[in-house]
This record gives structure tokens, C-alpha cells and sequence, in this order.
């Protein structure tokens, strides 16, 4: 007998690591859990040619505002993350995307959408409802709390929480109980599966077994980090350093110029951070939404020393409210929080663990999974009233804009 096989396509972008991270990880689960049943495709339509130039550059745009000027981004996300300005949004990027989403279901022709990124909700819904389309979308958000409310489009038939905080955030912007699941963001299936000791991970990546090891999460988008370990370097403190640059052949360069005090291990860019993490005490890093999941799902105390303005606030404040992590602002704030987590037999950083295995969900990926498989097999689940209350709207802002081909052939 052949297989009904399912074309599931998770949309996805490259503004940060988080939205590919989630990607990957919902594709992995999905070839892990149903196999030959699936065909998993990752796309980024801010990368299809069709795409306005200004709109795929906002992917590098993106890197260069955060690390550069931040304030500014600030500002931009605060304005845009109310309700007139998310709604012009929402029109924008239907207008912008519609023929690359016209594109991208000619090309998969695929049984359920899940989208790893906001822009691509409002054009999803838009040419859904108008060619009556019998695919469900998913949305899956990738910061823990102040989720933007561009994330919640009333269209999508699923929307995968990362927290209970988002749960409430969600209810609050008119998305209803029965579309809404507290899944985690999803990590990599690799953090649920090892079950080995962190002293049998350590012996096998040639690290020493019995030193309490603090895990550097290094990349171009983490400000001053070479500062904070100039100072963590010269401190005494019994710790075991693993640096991971993220890629970035500069950081690297700057991680291997320093005359380290401590067994040090220094690494450019690695494909087993599940390891690497589930092998580690505690890590140090950014505020960003998957690093944050990861380390949870791991049971890692989180030491931040960066915060970009906007979406990670929300994050930072989520571990700080739950005892799971502290935020440094200054060298001699980590300094001073690392002392206080190590002495007393550990006793703090151990509490923090605690704290952190609690909120931690490594099952994350295999519950998106099974729902997206789910809504694959049963189609769109959104009332038929509320698509065609939207319809006339979307024509009409599609008309404005000389779209109307798209839809109607």
C-alpha cells in the first residue's frame, strides 16, 4: 500500500539564529518521528529573487542595526508593537510577499505550513482565505515573553507558545484558547536524547572531567564579550572555559590571542552544541530566545552579558523573574554574580539549575511535530465565517496595490 505522504513546509528567515534554529529543529523532530511519511522542506522567502530587494536585505540589515545601533532598533520594534502600526505592518508585508507566497505554494504544494518568523503570517492568511485554500498554517513564536504582536494573526490554526507568559500575551491580542498550545520554542531532538553524565560527555571531548565547566556562547551579534572574559580570566575562580565564536573568524582570533589563566577549550563554529551544552554548569552569553530555550532545556544556569533591545528584554526579565539566570551589565558584574553562584558549595548555581530544568522543555520539536502532523491530515480548522469576513478586506488592499491576478486565476 503507498503511503499518503505529507508536504510540510516550515518558512523560516535569517534575522538572528533563533527562527533557522527552530526551523531545523521542527525538521528534525518531524523525519524523526514520521520518516518516509513526510517531506520536510525549510524555506526563506525573504530569499527568493522575486522578493523586494529592501525586504531580503532587512536579514543583514538586521545584524548591522542591532550591533550598531541599537537604541534605534529599540525604538523601531516599541512603535511598531502597537496596534495601528503592527496593523500597516501586517498590510505591508501581505502586499510585499503575496507573489512569493503565490510562488512558494506552485513550487511545495504543501499540506501544512509552520512559519518560524512573523512577516510571513498576514500575506500566509491573505492568499489562503482568497484561493480557499484547505492548508492550516502554524505559527511558531521564538521569544519567551513580550512576544510582538505581529506574531499573533487570528488566521493561523495553531499558535505554538514558548511560555505560559506568551499563553496570556496571546489571549490578550484576541487569539482564542482553542488554536493556542504551550509547546516551548523548539530545540534540537539532540538535547532530549543524551543521557549520558556531563563527566562521560567532558572525557570524550577531551575536556577536564571534574572542573566546573562554563560554556561561552560567542557570535559577531554579542557586544564587549571579550571584556567580560578578560576579567573572568584574571579572577581565581575555579571554572573550565569552552569558547564557541559562533563562526565568526574575528572572535575566534580574539578568543585565541588571550594568555589564559584557566584550561580553556576554543572553538570557531560547532555542529554539537547539544553536547557541548548538556557536557557544561553553567553558559554565558545573549539574551537570545533560542540560546535561552537551549540552555533550559539543558538545565543551565544563564549567565547574560548582552541584551539586544526589543524582543530579548523579554527574555532576560523571563529568567531573572525565575531564578534560572542574572544579567551582567558591567565585567564586574559577572564577576561578582559568579562568585556568589559558586561559593557555598555551589549552592546558588545549583539552585539556579534547579530552577532552569524546571522551565526547561527538551520535548519541545516532537510536540510541534505531532501537531503540525496533526493539522497535515486534517486540514484548516479556522471558521468559515471569519475567512469570509476577510475576504473582502484582502481584495480590497491587494486591488490598491494592482495585485489581483495572484489570486483570481
Amino acid at each position: 500500500m503507498d503511503l499518503d505522504v505529507k508536504n510540510i513546509l516550515i518558512l523560516t528567515a535569517d534575522a538572528g539564529f533563533g527562527h533557522r534554529s527552530a526551523a531545523n529543529a521542527i525538521a528534525a523532530a518531524l523525519k524523526q518521528q514520521y520518516a518516509d511519511r513526510c517531506n520536510v522542506t525549510i524555506y526563506n522567502p525573504l530569499d527568493e529573487k522575486i522578493t523586494p530587494a529592501f525586504l531580503r536585505e532587512t536579514q543583514t540589515d538586521y545584524d548591522k542595526i542591532v550591533r550598531k545601533m541599537p537604541d534605534f532598533y529599540k525604538l523601531n520594534y516599541q512603535i511598531s508593537d502597537s496596534s495601528l502600526p503592527s496593523a500597516a505592518l501586517e498590510s505591508a508585508f501581505t502586499v510585499l510577499l503575496f507573489s512569493t507566497i503565490r510562488l512558494m505554494f506552485k513550487k511545495y504544494k504543501p499540506d501544512v505550513i509552520l512559519t518560524t518568523h512573523p512577516f510571513y503570517m498576514a500575506p500566509l492568511n491573505a492568499y489562503i482565505t482568497l484561493r480557499k485554500l484547505p492548508v492550516p498554517f502554524i505559527t511558531v513564536i521564538t521569544d519567551l515573553t513580550n512576544v510582538h504582536r505581529v506574531w499573533f494573526n487570528q488566521g493561523a490554526d495553531y499558535c505554538m507558545l514558548p511560555t505560559e507568559e506568551a499563553y496570556h500575551e496571546a489571549l490578550e491580542n484576541n487569539l482564542t484558547p482553542d488554536v493556542l498550545r504551550v509547546t516551548g520554542i523548539p530545540v534540537n531532538p539532540a538535547f532530549a536524547a543524551e543521557k549520558r553524565s556531563k563527566a562521560e560527555i567532558r572525557a570524550e571531548l577531551g575536556w577536564a572531567q571534574n572542573v566546573t565547566t562554563a560554556l561561552v556562547a560567542g557570535s559577531a551579534r554579542v557586544r564587549n564579550l571579550t571584556s567580560f572574559l578578560h576579567v573572568l580570566n584574571h579572577s581565581g575562580l575555579q571554572l573550565q572555559f569552552v569558547l564557541v565564536a559562533g563562526g565568526d573568524e574575528r572572535l575566534y582570533q580574539e578568543f585565541s590571542s588571550i594568555e589564559w589563566h584557566t584550561a580553556t577549550h576554543i572553538y570557531g563554529f560547532v555542529d554539537r552544541m547539544p553536547q557541548f551544552m548538556q557536557a557544561a554548569d553553567l553558559i554565558i552569553g545573549k539574551a537570545g530566545g533560542l540560546i535561552v530555550t537551549e540552555s533550559l532545556a539543558c538545565g543551565l544556569p544563564y549567565l547574560m552579558v548582552d541584551v539586544t533591545p526589543g524582543q530579548e528584554f523579554g527574555n532576560a526579565n523571563y529568567l531573572i523573574q525565575h531564578g534560572a539566570g542574572e544579567l551582567a551589565n558591567k565585567p564586574v558584574d559577572a564577576l561578582e554574580i559568579l562568585f556568589h553562584w559558586l561559593e557555598h558549595d555551589q549552592r546558588l548555581l545549583n539552585e539556579r539549575a534547579c530552577n532552569a530544568a524546571g522551565l526547561g522543555k527538551p520535548y519541545s520539536a516532537a510536540r510541534v511535530a505531532e501537531l503540525a502532523w496533526q493539522a497535515a491530515e486534517t486540514g484548516r480548522s479556522v471558521p468559515s465565517s471569519r475567512l469570509v469576513a476577510w475576504g473582502p478586506r484582502f481584495k480590497e488592499l491587494l486591488r490598491t496595490f494592482n495585485i489581483t491576478e495572484t489570486y483570481e486565476n
